[in-house]
This record gives structure tokens, sequence and C-alpha cells, in this order.
């Protein structure tokens, strides 16, 4: 009874598996991604486009956010960036505040409207309950389209 004895190859392995994180791919999703927001972000407008006037006056210190009303050359009378018809400007404009008649409110106009149309907006806001309105303006040597 023959047995062969031969000896038994053992199999090493070359490699073993590694317990860290490769945090190369990470780095480099992140740095196109700070790439691209800094080169979208001068190009994101607030609001819809609108030729506003120049003013010397100082720039408001607001931490809430406000709400916008933007009145266009031709015009059209945005709440936000939805554009409303007559009927439809106040009841939007409550729903939008929350019925909270503290909000502030800016009216951006174009600077080729005239006062009165302006004025008519204002009125409207005014009779609504909202006492916090204020226009907006450029400030001398800005860019007027925002």
């Amino acid at each position: 009874m023959g047995a062969s004895l031969r000896p038994r190859k053992k199999f090493k392995r070359s490699y073993e598996p590694i317990s860290e994180i490769n945090v190369t791919p990470f780095v480099d999703v992140m740095l196109v991604l700070l790439i691209v927001f800094m080169v979208t972000a001068p190009l994101l407008n607030v609001g819809v486009p609108v030729d506003l006037p120049e003013t010397k006056a100082a720039a408001l210190d607001d931490k809430l956010e406000p709400m916008i009303i933007t009145i266009k050359a031709n015009g059209d009378v945005y709440v936000q960036e939805t554009k409303v018809s007559d009927k439809t400007f106040i009841p939007r404009l409550i729903a939008v505040t929350k019925r909270n008649k503290q909000a502030r409110i800016y009216i951006r106009g174009d600077h080729k409207l005239n006062y009165g149309d302006i004025m008519k907006i204002m009125g409207r806001i005014n009779q609504a309950g909202y006492s916090k309105v204020a226009l907006v303006a450029n400030m001398p040597g800005h860019n007027k389209r925002t």
C-alpha cells in the first residue's frame, strides 16, 4: 500500500484586501463640483430681468428673505418669478406671504415706467394691509440688469 507523499503547495495570496477608504475619487468629484458652482454662480440672476433706476441711497441690511414684486417696462407684474394678472395679484401676494401682513415687500420697477404705474401697485399692496413696502434701485456704476 503505497501512498504518494508529495509536499503540498501552499497558495499564498499575493495581495491582501485593503480596509481603508480611497478618497482620491471623492476629492476629484468635489473639485469638479466646486469648479462648476464657481462658474455658474455669477450667471444666476435673481428674479425677472428688469432695468432698474440708479440711486445713491445706502443698501438695506435685511436678514429675512423679502417678497419681490417686479414690474417690467411693458407693465407685466410678477410676484417672485411668477407672472400675475390684475385679478390674481393680491390673492397671490396673500398666498405667498402666508397672510403675514408684516412681510417685507420690495418693488422692482423698470426705470422706463411711469411713476403712477408703480404707485398704483404700491397702493394695491397697501390696501391689502401690507405696510413694509420698499422700492429697489441700482447703485451708480452697478450692472443695470438684475
